[in-house]
């Protein structure tokens, strides 16, 4: 007998829940915020919306169904199994949190508070739970496969990203290296820069898109499944021993953008979560590109 699907509730902590825990009473936090020109109750109706809506997907789950719920701090924690199906109860952002720690598994965005999301990834509400939940693991069921970037160094450890993977120091610092294309017969150039940030087309609605508005380039924007990333270079500077001459350049699905640390350390960090990063140390290679690993999210 085939094992009953399980329904993982992908969600976060509310600002309202983090008042309390900060400031103990609802009383108190209702007070810090009036200190600073704002009301409480805007933030508890968020609250009770988030609330609401994660109790209406719940009450969806067919009855033979498993379940189990995951807050994003908990993600990299979290074993998900192939027959998950996973519903993020969120913001757009929250979706992306999740697609680095899937392999597959069929995806369904709500929109927790219409209205005040784009709706690129979160693009169900929870009254719609009911019908997608039994489609999801239905055959045939109709998906949008995204795109994923993934960095691998050469000590094999790998990272996954649906938006966009960041390279450089933590904390922003000078970052050091050599970036060139792999099995280019070109030299590698040598640069100091603010980091290196290689993404989607999902990614290219937002951190890259601004890279790429404020320096002008004329790369063509990817599509959220087009099988193709951007990348770009930030703050990369000229002196006697670094160059700038590699800032920008976009990868196909068979080329591999490849950068060797010469920094004591850099971190590769994929959709802003900083706490689960590759550690990179002085002469490691890391090779960033597109990954396999695709993004199923229901239609």
């Amino acid at each position: 007998m085939s094992l009953a699907p399980r329904a993982v509730l992908v969600h976060r902590t509310t600002e309202y829940e983090e008042l309390l825990a900060r400031h103990g009473t609802h009383g108190q936090a209702g007070f810090f915020l009036s200190s600073r020109g704002r009301g409480i109750q805007e933030v508890a109706e968020r609250h009770r919306r988030t609330r609401d809506a994660l109790a209406q997907v719940a009450a969806a789950v067919p009855l033979r169904w498993r379940q189990a719920r995951v807050e994003r701090t908990d993600l990299d924690r979290f074993l998900f199994a192939p027959e998950d199906v996973v519903i993020v109860v969120g913001q757009d952002g929250l979706v992306a949190n999740a697609a680095k720690y899937l392999s597959g598994q069929p995806v369904i965005g709500i929109d927790a508070d219409p209205g005040r999301n784009p709706g690129v990834l979160v693009r169900h509400r929870a009254c719609d739970a009911p019908a997608l939940l039994p489609a999801a693991v239905a055959r045939g069921c109709a998906t949008e496969e995204l795109t994923m970037v993934e960095a691998v160094a050469d000590d094999t450890q790998r990272l996954l990203a649906l938006n966009e993977i960041y390279l450089g120091a933590r904390g922003h610092q000078t970052a050091r290296y050599h970036i060139g294309h792999d099995g280019d017969t070109a030299p590698a150039e040598a640069q100091a820069s603010s980091g290196v940030l290689v993404g989607t087309g999902t990614g290219a609605t937002g951190w890259l898109r601004s890279l790429w508005q404020e320096r002008g380039s004329r790369l063509a924007l990817p599509g959220p499944a087009d099988p193709r990333l951007i990348w770009f270079v930030r703050e990369a500077w000229p002196s006697p021993t670094t160059g700038t001459s590699l800032v920008e350049g976009a990868l196909n699905r068979a080329e591999r953008l490849r950068l060797v640390v010469e920094s004591d350390r850099l971190v590769a960090f994929g959709d802003g979560i900083e706490n689960d990063a590759l550690e990179l140390t002085w002469g490691q290679t890391v090779r960033l590109g597109v990954a396999d690993t695709t993004l199923r999210l229901l239609l």
